[in-house]
C-alpha cells in the first residue's frame, strides 16, 4: 500500500518522505509571497540528484527541460534560477515560469530503472565518459616554446620586469593600451599580466634570454654558458631613471672630518682614480656568486653570477631592480667517485671556472675603457672588479685557495698558518695578486694552499 505524503503548505502530494521533506524546506518560505508555480518547486527534483550522467532521452516526457548542449555524448546543464544548488549538478535554460506536473514531482518516477538505483553507475571513474580535453583541469603543457608570440608581448614583459612593476601595475598598462590603440584585430598583448608570467614559466628561457657558449667538451658531455652580454646588463642598469640620479662618478674627499661611507670616499676608490684619466670616470663593478640547482635549464647544476655597481648608493642598491643576472657558468660533472677525487679533475673544474669569468668580463677589458650613454651623453669609464660577493666555497674558487679547512692556508684572505690563527700577535700577510702569481709562477702554489692555475684576475686591471 503506497503512502501519500501532502504539503501543509500547498496542494501537493509526494510519494516518498525525502521528497516531501525537501520541498517542505522551500515552501515555507515561498508559499506566501507567490501564488504561482515558481522555479523553487523545480528544486525538489534537482536535489534528488547526486552526480549522476542523465541522457537527454530521459528528459523526453518533461515540456519544461530543455537540453542546452551535447559534446560527445555528455550533456552538462545549468540551473539558472537558483544559486543555492551550483553545487554538485546544475541545471540551465529551465523555464522559470513553467509548471511541472504533479505526477512527476518526484524525480525518481521519471528516471528508467537503471538509474534509480543509489549504487555506482557502470562508469566508476568519471573521465571515462569525459572527452579528453575535458578529463583533466590543468592547463596543458606547452613545450619547447623558444619565442614570444609578437613583439609587443616581448616589450610588455621587458617593461614589467626591469622596472620591477607588479601584477596589477601591468594589467593597468594592458588596458591602457587596448583602450587607446584604435586595434582592427585582436590585442597583441596577453589578457593579464599573471597569463604572461605563467607563459613565460613555460618557456625555455634558455633559448629566449640567454645566448650560449660551449666552454669545454668533458666525457662526452658538452658544458654551455648561458649568459647575457655584460655591456647589456650595465646599459640595463643605467638606463634606470631613479639610479641615474643617484649614481656616484667621482671620489669625495672631505677637508675636514673624515667619514668612510660609501666606496666612492675610501681609499680604493682615491687610487683607481689616480690610475686613469681626468676625464674618465671609475666603473666599480660587484660580483655575486652562489652555486645552485635550477630548473630553469633543466634540472643542472649550474653557477648563476650577478652583477651590480658601487657607484649606486648602498641603500639604493639593496633594491632588487639594482642587480642583473649576468649568466650561469656550469659545474662539471665526474664519471665517478675515482674521478672527482683526482687532482686533474679538481684543476680542470677550476680551469673551466675561470674560463667562463674571462669569457663573460672580457668584452670590459679588451679596450681602453667602455663608454656609456647616459642622458644622452656618451660617458667614458675605466671598469674595475671591486667587489665579490659570495660564500665560503665560491670565495675560494674565486681566490684558487684550498677548499679545506685543514689545509696550512684556510683563510682566502690572509697567509696565516691554521695554527695560529687565533694567534692575534703573529703578523698577517694579506692575499695579493703580486704575492700570489709569485707563487704560481714558482711552481710552488702548494706552499701557500694555493691551486696551480692562472687565476684571470691577475691579468685585469
Amino acid at each position: 500500500m503506497s503512502t501519500s505524503f501532502q504539503c501543509s503548505h500547498c496542494p501537493h502530494n509526494f510519494s516518498t518522505r525525502n521528497a516531501y521533506s525537501q520541498h517542505v524546506n522551500r515552501c515555507i518560505n515561498t508559499v506566501y509571497l507567490s501564488t504561482e508555480e515558481s522555479s523553487e518547486d523545480i528544486s525538489d527534483i534537482v536535489s534528488s540528484v547526486n552526480e549522476m550522467s542523465l541522457d537527454d532521452e530521459d528528459f523526453s516526457r518533461i515540456n519544461e527541460f530543455q537540453i542546452i548542449r551535447e559534446e560527445n555524448s555528455q550533456v552538462f546543464y545549468q540551473y539558472e534560477s537558483d544559486q543555492d544548488y551550483a553545487g554538485d549538478i546544475s541545471f540551465g535554460e529551465i523555464s522559470h515560469s513553467s509548471n511541472i506536473p504533479e505526477e512527476y514531482e518526484n524525480f525518481d518516477e521519471i528516471l528508467p530503472a537503471s538509474l534509480q538505483s543509489n549504487e555506482e553507475p557502470e562508469y566508476e571513474n568519471f573521465d571515462k565518459i569525459l572527452p579528453a580535453s575535458l578529463q583533466s583541469n590543468e592547463e596543458p603543457e606547452v613545450e619547447n616554446i623558444k619565442e614570444f608570440p609578437n613583439e609587443a608581448y616581448v616589450d610588455l614583459m621587458a617593461l614589467v620586469i626591469e622596472n620591477n612593476l607588479n601584477n596589477k601595475a601591468g594589467n593597468a598598462i594592458i588596458k591602457f593600451f587596448n583602450k587607446h590603440s584604435d586595434l582592427s584585430q585582436l590585442s597583441p598583448l596577453p589578457k593579464n599580466i599573471e597569463t604572461e608570467r605563467k607563459f613565460m614559466d613555460k618557456m625555455n628561457i634558455s633559448q629566449l634570454s640567454y645566448s650560449k657558449y660551449c666552454v669545454l667538451t668533458h666525457n662526452s658531455q658538452d658544458y654551455f654558458i648561458h649568459y647575457r652580454p655584460i655591456k647589456n646588463c650595465i646599459k640595463n642598469l643605467l638606463s634606470n631613471p631613479d639610479i641615474l640620479k643617484n649614481l656616484m662618478f667621482r671620489y669625495e674627499n672631505s677637508k675636514d672630518e673624515k667619514s668612510y661611507g660609501e666606496q666612492n670616499s675610501g681609499n680604493w676608490w682615491k687610487q683607481a682614480e689616480r690610475s686613469i684619466s681626468n676625464h674618465t670616470n671609475i666603473l666599480s663593478i660587484i660580483l655575486y656568486s652562489d652555486a645552485t640547482t635550477t630548473d630553469t635549464l633543466g634540472k643542472s647544476s649550474l653557477h648563476p653570477i650577478y652583477v651590480s655597481l658601487r657607484n649606486i648608493p648602498t641603500w639604493r642598491r639593496n633594491k632588487e631592480d639594482t642587480k642583473q643576472l649576468l649568466g650561469y657558468l656550469p659545474i662539471l660533472s665526474a664519471k665517478n667517485e675515482k674521478e672527482k677525487k683526482s687532482s686533474e679533475f679538481k684543476e680542470l673544474a677550476r680551469e673551466t671556472f675561470y674560463n667562463s669569468i674571462k669569457f663573460l668580463l672580457d668584452p670590459l677589458f679588451q679596450g681602453d675603457g667602455v663608454d656609456f650613454n647616459i642622458d644622452d651623453k656618451d660617458i667614458w669609464f675605466f671598469p674595475r672588479i671591486s667587489t665579490i660577493i659570495c660564500d665560503w666555497p665560491e670565495a675560494c674558487t674565486f681566490s684558487l685557495t684550498y677548499k679545506s679547512a685543514n689545509s696550512n692556508y684556510p683563510c682566502h684572505f690572509c697567509l696565516v698558518q691554521r695554527e695560529d690563527l687565533i694567534d692575534i700577535r703573529k703578523e698577517v700577510i694579506l692575499r695579493n695578486h703580486v704575492n700570489m702569481k709569485e707563487y704560481f709562477d714558482s711552481n710552488t702554489s702548494n706552499l701557500a694552499g694555493l691551486e696551480q692555475v692562472n687565476n684571470y684576475f691577475w691579468s685585469i686591471p
